[in-house]
This record gives structure tokens, C-alpha cells and sequence, in this order.
């Protein structure tokens, strides 16, 4: 079985077709043609890590992601993970994929299609929330699509925004946000905080995308934005268990949309959108679809 290295993988994953593979594959999950159920999230018995399983059942593939979260990690990553592949007709192992990196790449991916499906109709300052590795890679992104973006980071580490700045985005415009008070055309979240990073009115003039919550107990994005905003959810399966920012604003369910209607040409408009991302194996399904048409090129 092929194993792709971190690097290998990123390659496997250029953007703009990892985007039409994962337009597909939502439609799919949504009607049901991908079985995808809940993640299996098991803690470690001594409780200082946490494993999670995720698995996507299509008529071609089946994808399995394994990932390990050990926080206290010094000498190893705290995320740590596979993705394999393989064949749906009689279940034999095709190859595997770096973990960390089709996550984030898949991840960026989810949150430029957000961008492109609720698009305000300015789109020239954005306020990237966040430092890390998935602050990186959504930089990435924009370069690629939003040429001539101004990007603002917020974050605690200033040595971590520098880096940000002086990175590999020449397309962007990238300083440190000044001004908590300025107006986007749209704000993106990709942390683990446990409080709230954002808060402001709802307006239909900033496109809100919440990206790192994934836990009940996280939350990002505050409840003027969630409870004031039509909420548009990735995974209609997973967000009610994992979506923080909407479980702890108490948003009724029966009101929150499926990503699925919006790409079927029901896209609202003139109203605010939150936009959380919780992320799902039928995702990395969608990834592994499309590093399977780069595999001779890693033989």
C-alpha cells in the first residue's frame, strides 16, 4: 500500500480541484449516496490523549481517518494521523494519506467554497482569526483565489502574527489587526478557544466562517453573530454534537442549513451567514478521490 508523505499529500491536493471533488461529495453525503456517521471520539485511559475514528462509505471508495490528540506531546506533534483508502467493490487497502495535511487541506478547502457560495458583495478586507498551523494554511488559500486581499491577523503570539506576515503569501496583503473595531466583508476563526473571539451585530456585509470549534465546550464566534444570522453548517450530522459556537448560543436546529442546499442554487441572500465548519470523513473521501488520480506521479 502507498503511503504519501505530509509533503507528498499536499501535492496530491491542489486546491481548486480538491474544491470541485468536495462539491461533489457534499451533494452526495446529502442525499445519501456517502454514508458517513458520527466521529468516534475515545479517550486514552489515562486521559491525557484522545483518538478519533471517522469513516466515509462511497460507491467507489471508503476513506478511514485515524487521528491521535495528545496535548502534553513535547518531542512529537499533538495531532497526529492517517487517512486510507480503499476500494468500496471488495475492500482492499489502496494507499494512505498524511493526516495533518488533508485535514488542513480540506479544511482551507470547505472554507473557500463557504467564501465563493456566500460571497458578500465586497470582498476586500478579511480578519483571520488565529495563529496556527490552520491560520497557514487558509492563507494559502486566499493567495491562491482572493489575489490583491487585505488580511488582518488576531492572535495572541505576536512572534507567530510576524511570521504570518513575512510568510509565503505574495498575493495578500497581511498585517496584524489594528483596530478591533473595523468593519470585514468577512471574518474567518480557525482556533480551540474556549471563549469568545467575535461577537459583533450580525450584518449581511460580513460573511462570518467559523472553523476551529469542534468541541461543545469550544466556541469562537459569540451569540449576536450566531443567534442573528442564518447559521449554514457543513455536517448536519456532527454539528448538532460538535459545533460549539451554535450549541452554546442555544440556536434551535430546525433553523440551522445544510451547506448541501446551498450549493443546489438556494443560497440566501441579503441576510447575515454564519458559516461553521465542523468537518466530516465524507471530506476526506473527497481527498482521497482526487490524490488517487495523482498516485502514478509519487510511484
Amino acid at each position: 500500500m502507498r503511503i504519501l508523505s505530509a509533503d507528498e499529500t499536499r501535492q496530491a491536493l491542489p486546491f481548486q480541484p480538491l474544491i470541485t471533488a468536495l462539491r461533489t461529495a457534499i451533494t452526495e453525503y446529502g442525499d445519501g449516496t456517502i454514508i458517513c456517521p458520527e466521529r468516534l471520539v475515545v479517550p486514552t485511559a489515562d486521559q491525557r490523549g484522545t483518538v478519533l475514528s471517522m469513516v466515509a462509505c462511497g460507491p467507489d471508495l471508503i476513506a478511514h481517518k485515524l487521528l491521535t490528540i495528545f496535548p502534553e506531546n513535547t518531542d512529537l506533534p499533538t495531532l497526529q494521523g492517517q487517512v486510507t483508502c480503499l476500494d468500496a467493490k471488495d475492500g482492499h487497502f489502496l494507499f494512505a494519506l498524511d493526516g495533518i495535511s488533508a485535514t488542513e487541506r480540506r479544511t482551507a478547502a470547505i472554507s473557500m467554497l463557504g467564501l465563493s457560495c456566500f460571497r458578500p458583495k465586497r470582498l476586500e478586507d478579511i480578519l483571520l482569526i488565529g495563529t496556527g498551523a490552520q491560520a497557514r494554511v487558509h492563507l494559502e488559500a486566499l493567495n491562491e483565489f482572493y489575489p490583491g486581499l487585505s488580511v488582518s491577523i488576531r492572535g495572541r503570539n505576536a512572534q507567530r502574527i510576524m511570521s504570518l506576515i513575512e510568510g509565503p503569501y505574495p498575493a495578500l496583503r497581511i498585517q496584524a489587526e489594528r483596530d478591533t473595531e473595523n468593519q470585514y466583508d468577512a471574518v474567518i476563526s480557525v482556533t480551540s478557544s474556549q471563549k469568545i473571539l467575535f461577537d459583533r451585530q450580525a450584518s449581511p456585509e460580513t460573511l462570518v466562517i467559523g472553523v476551529g470549534a469542534y468541541r461543545p465546550d469550544m466556541i469562537e464566534i459569540g451569540p449576536n453573530v450566531v443567534l442573528n444570522s442564518l447559521c449554514v453548517v457543513d455536517d448536519p450530522v456532527g454539528a448538532p454534537h460538535e459545533a460549539g459556537d451554535i450549541i452554546q448560543a442555544e440556536k434551535k436546529w430546525s433553523d440551522v442549513v445544510p451547506l448541501a442546499e446551498s450549493l443546489r442554487g438556494k443560497a440566501p441572500l441579503n441576510q447575515p451567514i454564519f458559516f461553521k465548519s465542523v468537518g466530516c470523513a465524507a471530506w476526506d473521501l473527497a481527498a482521497c478521490r482526487l490524490a488517487l488520480q495523482f498516485l502514478p506521479k509519487f510511484a
